[in-house]
């Protein structure tokens, strides 16, 4: 049976750097994103440069109905899945108060309703097949809360803590799991949830998904790339938690474009 890595946030960002560094290693792929045409394009080039299969969903993930009806898909699919990279998610930057609740609901539905679903319908199917692999895309906002992007980082925090559970809990099915929590990255991420960022400090997405396919292939639980980054993830617990929370919203303020 012909096997496949599924990607979801594919169109853009990390979740296509991803696509393209497992096509350049021989995967077969499953993207999904909101944009077919983008779909459609991305399969085409990664289909004649590396001669992989590479299907495509065009699905709002973020929208529960249309989720299920996804999840549903893959339970009837004949492909089976060995590798589920969750990369899709979205902020939101201000005041938590001040924001529109739809804003925060799409946030919460997308990066922490979609996501646990998927695990566990993939996760599923994988512990039928003998096992597999998941990857969750958190964030270096994980490891402290984060005034003026308070669900966006709380939302990182339960994926980092999720994953990590059931990385455990998936020893006796075969079910690996790894989360990645990379640090600022050039994607659209920055202009769509209007936060400021300098962009010669930022890692490009394509040298992000080198590191982190490098690190499935180990194995890794918590990946972190740069020594650097993963003493700064180490800093919040070496410090009072009041802080903490005063350095992070000072910063994360700073940030923010409307604020």
């Amino acid at each position: 049976m012909t096997r496949y890595a599924l990607i979801t946030g594919a169109s853009s960002g990390i979740g296509l750097a991803m696509a393209e560094a497992l096509a350049r290693r021989g995967h077969n792929l499953i993207l999904v994103a909101r944009q077919r045409d983008l779909l459609e394009s991305i399969a085409l080039e990664l289909t004649q440069r590396f001669g992989v299969e590479v299907l495509l969903r065009a699905c709002d993930l973020g929208e529960p109905l249309r989720l299920s009806g996804f999840l549903l898909e893959l339970e009837d699919s004949p492909h089976q899945i060995d590798l589920l990279v969750n990369s899709a998610g979205i902020g939101t930057c201000g005041p938590f108060l001040g924001q529109e609740w739809a804003a925060e609901q799409d946030l919460i539905d997308l990066n922490i309703l979609a996501l646990s679903r998927l695990c566990h319908t993939v996760g599923n199917l994988m512990a039928l097949h003998g096992g597999g692999q998941i990857l969750n895309i958190a964030s270096m906002a994980a490891f402290q809360p984060g005034p003026w992007m308070s669900t966006y980082a709380a939302s990182k925090a339960y994926v980092l803590h999720f994953s990590e559970a059931l990385r455990e809990e998936g020893r006796k099915n075969g079910v690996k799991v790894s989360v990645l929590c990379p640090p600022p990255t050039r994607t659209a991420f920055w202009r769509t949830a209007q936060v400021r960022a300098d962009e010669a400090a930022l890692m490009s997405p394509e040298e992000l998904a080198l590191y982190t396919v490098r690190a499935l292939e180990r194995d890794q639980a918590v990946i972190v790339p740069g020594w650097g980054n993963r003493l700064r993830t180490l800093a919040p617990r070496l410090v009072s938690r009041w802080l903490v929370r005063r350095i992070s919203g000072l910063l994360n303020r700073k940030r923010c474009l409307n604020y």
